[in-house]
């Protein structure tokens, strides 16, 4: 299977670029029978989508999104689904001055050494503008979710060193960083304001959680959820670092310090602490799903940069186009998207493999 396409039973395959006439995504494998609509695939678009407040890009695309196969009369048909979304406020002429230069931190240097040529309008393939073609394929990946009683939900709970110190789900989609503690969204917007106006970017962190999710999801050895979550999350072009459950900490712990014993509660197994984020030797144990994403400063900044061109010499340039100060209040429906494809396609495959899922 190509680089652009995730899943063994629900696929997903993108296309298109950033400047291209438009993007898109096939979903193949969708259950016949679930009530889908374009205005619920819309939905999610319109949080991910350009334009919406002062911490994001104000590249004005509606992302529209058009179902061109697989869908009759508000069901699904069990056949591929195809997707359109088209570009419509396309300007590259900002990206004149780039061409045949190497980006900092950008695609371009990877993409001439594997290719021998790139599009440098906006990054092309590489550009965030991707991710409209996954949310949407996102979007029928949870109507499956919804036949198992699972769902999913991210908020950003740090950007740069302000760190959330509450996790409210319903205080997520109410201010523009979709951070769940209010207090510490309004010191984001603040800081990503001010490194707005500096021409600068900051980072932050992307927390993602899945809840109904049932034990035993995962294959053994290479196919572990874990893995697969994984390698989901981490094709977002800005995650640069991922952990699960209390990650990173656990490094800094004796194993009578990282124990976590296993209980009844609710008549259902469970860990005291879920320490390991809901996953336990690749497989699912029935806790929540915890994910937490490093997502790293834009690279296309306003300030001047340093950089090499396609014959080596050394070249100064500044970025002209229009891009976010922040990428963690886009990521988060974009990280959602990721977890519910991963989560849909292993739902499938356990229900194909044991005939039931508990």
């Amino acid at each position: 299977m190509s680089g652009n396409s995730i899943g063994r039973i629900f696929t997903v395959s993108t296309f298109g670029e950033s400047h291209g006439p438009a993007i898109g995504a096939v979903v193949d494998g969708c259950p016949p029978g679930i009530e889908l609509t374009r205005e619920q695939i819309q939905k999610e678009l319109d949080r991910r989508r350009p334009g919406q407040s002062e911490v994001t890009t104000p590249r004005n695309e509606q992302d529209y999104v058009e179902i061109l196969s697989g869908v009759l009369e508000g069901k699904t048909t069990g056949t591929p689904i195809g997707l359109l979304i088209r570009n419509q406020d396309v300007d590259s002429r900002a990206y004149a001055e780039l061409k045949g230069i190497f980006r900092p931190g950008h695609a371009d240097f990877g993409y001439f050494a594997k290719f021998g040529i790139y599009d440098h309008r906006g990054g092309g393939r590489a550009s965030g503008r991707e991710t409209a073609a996954r949310v949407a394929a996102g979007a029928i990946a949870r109507r499956v979710l919804d036949r198992f009683g699972v769902w999913v939900f991210a908020g950003t709970i740090a950007v740069g060193k302000v760190r959330a110190e509450k996790f409210l789900p319903e205080e997520i989609e109410r201010n523009p960083v979709r951070c769940p503690d209010p207090e510490k969204a309004a010191d984001m917007v603040a800081l990503i304001k001010k490194l707005k106006d500096e021409g600068d970017s900051i980072g932050g962190i992307v927390e993602v959680r899945a809840m109904g999710v049932p034990a035993g999801l995962g294959e053994p050895v290479f196919a572990k959820l874990s893995a697969e979550l994984g390698a989901a999350l981490l094709s977002i072009g800005a995650v640069k670092g991922l952990e699960f459950g209390d990650g990173f900490q656990v490094a800094q712990r004796k194993g009578s310090e990282n124990f976590d014993p296993f209980l009844m509660e609710g008549g259902k197994i469970r860990t005291r602490f879920n320490r390991a984020g809901g996953i336990l030797g690749g497989i699912s144990t029935g806790d929540p799903l915890i994910i937490r994403l490093a997502i790293k400063p834009t690279s296309s900044i306003a300030q001047e940069q340093e950089t090499i061109d396609l014959k080596g010499e050394s070249r100064k340039f500044q970025i002209k186009g229009r891009h976010d100060p922040c990428i963690c209040p886009r990521i988060v429906p974009v990280a959602e998207a990721m977890t519910a494809i991963v989560l849909a396609d292993h739902l499938l495959r356990q229900r194909g493999q044991v005939g039931k899922i508990d």
